[in-house]
């Protein structure tokens, strides 16, 4: 009798570890390039999606080549510079592939920069939406340090120690800050712009991300190499 109770329990072990080896195996492969995670994993939300007559507000990404192109990119470069048009969702993937960053290694923080407190806010929401709307298994595989209901509207933090974290414009909003990743969004419209990426240089280990729709100003100049002089 306890033979057959052990063999038993011996039994359910062996399938209760295939199942979690399955399970990390399904994990590991949703979760190996922001790509596949954002196109096949998550959702994003269109608020315009009743006008273009969509099914739900609710979608994954579209698989667009572009977007492959910009994933590798952020994978290979430290420092991106991305002049865009509207509606190619460019914001919401580089907050993906920052995201995806922290959610999976410990102890890392991701520093998303924009015109104003407000906007800030709507980047951090952009990665609790991409949280949310991730599978169960995924969640459960890299949980939040609390339910993302009580965490503060500039900040998603993880039980692994990681975290995003958004702030308006100005250099000095980064001086207390030594991110892993940092994403300045809007780029053409902060007047502090240039003096930002100073400090980014110097406050960022990792990867670090200018994203604009085009504009006249530093980042124009920037993107272009383009020096003026004071008088100018």
């Amino acid at each position: 009798m306890q033979r057959r109770s052990l063999i038993s329990k011996l039994q359910k072990l062996e399938r209760t570890i295939l199942q979690r080896s399955s399970t990390d195996s399904q994990v590991q492969q949703a979760t190996r390039d922001a790509y596949t995670w954002v196109t096949e994993h998550t959702e994003t939300w269109n608020d315009h999606w009743v006008e273009e007559r969509r099914p739900s507000p609710y979608e994954p990404f579209p698989k667009l080549p572009y977007l492959r192109d910009i994933f590798e990119i952020f994978e290979t470069e430290r420092i991106t510079w991305i002049e865009k048009s509207r509606d190619m969702m460019l914001s919401w993937a580089c907050v993906a592939y920052l995201e995806l960053n922290v959610m999976k290694v410990p102890q890392r923080t991701a520093l998303f920069q924009t015109q104003t407190e407000k906007k800030a806010i709507q980047l951090v929401d952009y990665a609790k939406c991409l949280y949310r709307r991730q599978k169960p298994d995924l969640q459960a595989a890299f949980p939040v340090k609390k339910d993302i209901a009580d965490q503060p509207a500039l900040e998603l933090h993880f039980a692994n120690g990681s975290c995003i974290v958004g702030i308006p414009g100005g250099a000095n909003q980064i001086r207390s800050y030594h991110p892993y990743a940092y994403l300045n969004d809007e780029s053409s419209f902060q007047p502090d712009a240039g003096s930002c990426f100073n400090e980014a240089l110097s406050a960022v280990k990792g990867k670090i991300i200018f994203n604009s729709s085009a504009g006249p100003g530093w980042f124009a100049d920037a993107r272009r190499d383009i020096i003026r002089s004071e008088e100018e």
